[in-house]
C-alpha cells in the first residue's frame, strides 16, 4: 500500500490485545491506513517480545506502510503498584528494556500506559500511580534519546484517561498526570478513551485535557464508543417486525437475540435488520462520523482509532449483564456469517462512515 497518512486527525483500526487477528483484506475493505493495539507487558517474560503475535503484527504493518500506534499495558489491578527501588519496580523496568528495542523507531506512536486508572487498585490511584508511570515514562524517554535521536519516528504519549465525564474521575492524580504531560518536553500529548453513555458525554474529555496541554501538544483517542449507551438497551424488547420475520418470541430481548447470533451467526441481512430496527441504535448510526467531526474540530487530534473486529472476550458468556463491546465493531465475525468473497461479516452500521472518514490521499506524506 502507499505510505500511511500523517498522524493529523486520522482515523485508524483498533484491535486492543488482538493485533494477531489483523486481516489486511479487511483493512483494505475499510480503507484503513492506521492500526492500533496494546502490548501487555508481562508477555515480555516469555521469550523475545519480537516473537509475540502483537509485536510481529505491528511491525509487519509498519513495513507495509501502515501507520502504527501501540499502547504499553501494565495490568496492576490485582497487585500493589510497584514503588521505586523495589524488586517489583526492577522487574517492570526489565520488561520495558526488552520491549523498547523492538518498537522504538519502528512504531509511529508509543503510548505509555493503556488505561492506568482502571488497570490499578483503587487505593493506588493517587501519587502512587503517578510515581510509577512517571518513572516508566522517564525510562522510555531516556531510551529514545539514547537510541533514536535526533529525528526519531516514534512519538510518545501518556495514556489513557477514562470516564472524565464523571466528576469523581477528575482527581488530584489526573491533575498530576496532565501536569507531567504538559511539563515533559519529550511527551507529545495524552490519550483519552471516551467510552460513554451519550455523545454529549465525550465533550468533558476534550474540555479537560486541551487546556492542560501545551499549545504544541495533541491528543489521541485510541478507543471511543457509546458502549454504555448500548448496555442500557440490552433489556429492551426486539422490534415486533423483526421477531415475526425471523421467528423470535414476541417478548424476546435485545441481549437474547445477540446471544442467538453468537450461537449461530446470522446472515448479514438478518444482523442488519436486527439492529436497524432497534431505534436506540438506528438513532446513533452516524455516531462514528459525528464523534470524529467533534474530535477534528478541535484542531488538536493526532489520531483516533475505532474498534475494528469482534473478539472472543466480547462473546464469552454473553447475557443480560455483559457489556456489549461487540456492537462497536466494524467487522463482526462472531455474530455474522462471512460474505461470499470470504471477508468477515460486517457490524452494522459502521463501515461506510469509517471509509468516508479516511483522509484524502493528498494529505498523505510523500
Amino acid at each position: 500500500m502507499t505510505r500511511a497518512h500523517a498522524a493529523d486527525g486520522v482515523l485508524g483500526a483498533n484491535f486492543n490485545q488482538n493485533l494477531g487477528s489483523l486481516n489486511y483484506r479487511e483493512l483494505q475493505a475499510a480503507r484503513a491506513t492506521w492500526i492500533r493495539g496494546f502490548f501487555t507487558m508481562p508477555d515480555a517474560d516469555h521469550g523475545d517480545p519480537a516473537d509475540t503475535a502483537t509485536l510481529r503484527t505491528v511491525l509487519d504493518a509498519s513495513r507495509r506502510g501502515y501507520g502504527t500506534a501501540l499502547s504499553l499495558k501494565f495490568p496492576l489491578a490485582e497487585t500493589e503498584m510497584p514503588a521505586a527501588g523495589t524488586g517489583a519496580m526492577a522487574g517492570e523496568l526489565a520488561r520495558l528494556d526488552k520491549v523498547l528495542p523492538v518498537v522504538m523507531g519502528r512504531v509511529d506512536l508509543l503510548v505509555i500506559g493503556n488505561e492506568p486508572f482502571i488497570e490499578s487498585r483503587p487505593q493506588d490511584r493517587t501519587d502512587v500511580l503517578n510515581d510509577f508511570y512517571e518513572a516508566v515514562a522517564e525510562r522510555v524517554i531516556a531510551y529514545r534519546r539514547a537510541h533514536c535521536a535526533p529525528a526519531c519516528k516514534t512519538r510518545l504519549y501518556m495514556g489513557a484517561l477514562n470516564r472524565l465525564d464523571l466528576p469523581d474521575r477528575r482527581t488530584p492524580a489526573t491533575e498530576r498526570w496532565m501536569r507531567f504531560v504538559r511539563e515533559t518536553p519529550d511527551i507529545q500529548g495524552v490519550d483519552i478513551h471516551p467510552h460513554v453513555p451519550s455523545r454529549e458525554a465525550a465533550q468533558p474529555f476534550i474540555d479537560y485535557v486541551l487546556p492542560r496541554l501545551r499549545p504544541d501538544q495533541t491528543f489521541l483517542a485510541t478507543e471511543f464508543s457509546l458502549v454504555w449507551y448500548w448496555k442500557e438497551h440490552m433489556g429492551d424488547p426486539v422490534s415486533a417486525g423483526f421477531a415475526e420475520r425471523y421467528g423470535f418470541p414476541a417478548d424476546a430481548k435485545i441481549w437474547q437475540v445477540i446471544q442467538a447470533a453468537i450461537a449461530h451467526p446470522f446472515p448479514q441481512q438478518q444482523w442488519d435488520d436486527f439492529l436497524s430496527s432497534s431505534p436506540w441504535l438506528e438513532s446513533q448510526k452516524h455516531y462514528l462520523r459525528d464523534q470524529m467531526e467533534t474530535f477534528r474540530a478541535t484542531g488538536r487530534l493526532a489520531m483516533a482509532s475505532y474498534g475494528f473486529r469482534q473478539d472472543t472476550l466480547m462473546v464469552q458468556n454473553f447475557g443480560p449483564d455483559k457489556v456489549p463491546w461487540l456492537l462497536n465493531s466494524v467487522f463482526a465475525p462472531y455474530t455474522v456469517q462471512s460474505a461470499p468473497n470470504g471477508l468477515a461479516g460486517r457490524g452494522y452500521p459502521w463501515i461506510d462512515d469509517f471509509r468516508d472518514l479516511q483522509l484524502a490521499p493528498e494529505q498523505s506524506p510523500s
